[in-house]
């Protein structure tokens, strides 16, 4: 049988960074709430949360690297609503990639709560709260992948 290794869903004595844009705000607070809700009830005490906010989507990965190897993980939050020009596409991808390069440079745990959305009722749909809500979703993956990390560096080679 295979050895397996795998993150617990246990918050306590790990450190988050929350990263949350204020364009679309009334949708990302939602999110906002859905991942600190989340992080709280899976033990996460409140000094061990740190809350940024920055103007939008596209300003979310650079700051991503600024923080990343601060905390255990970082969770970005933010909305991205399609309009009529190709305007959310470019943005869409850069952060999707900006973002995923930030977690393999730094080697650090970077959870996706942007959401991308084709309607505003699309948005409320994955900002409301209870199931389904992809702030919660983001900060539950960033504390089992900070979970993989630490049993990852604590294994013997």
């Amino acid at each position: 049988m295979p050895r397996s290794f795998e993150g617990d869903l246990n918050a306590d004595g790990l450190r988050f960074g929350v990263i949350a844009s204020r364009f679309n705000d009334e949708i990302v607070a939602g999110l906002l709430s859905g991942a600190l809700d989340c992080l709280v009830r899976h033990g996460a005490a409140d000094d061990s949360i740190d809350l940024f906010r920055c103007p939008g989507a596209f300003e979310i990965p650079a700051l991503t690297r600024v923080l990343a190897e601060r905390y255990d993980a970082i969770i970005a939050i933010g909305c991205l609503l399609r309009g009529d020009t190709p305007h959310f596409e470019f943005i869409a991808a850069q952060v999707t990639s900006d973002l995923s390069r930030v977690a393999v440079d730094t080697r650090q745990p970077v959870a996706f709560g942007v959401i991308t959305c084709n309607t505003y009722e699309q948005a409320v749909a994955r900002s409301s709260p209870g199931a389904g809500n992809k702030g919660w979703e983001a900060a539950l993956a960033a504390i089992e992948m900070a979970n993989l990390w630490r049993v990852l560096r604590t294994e013997k080679k």
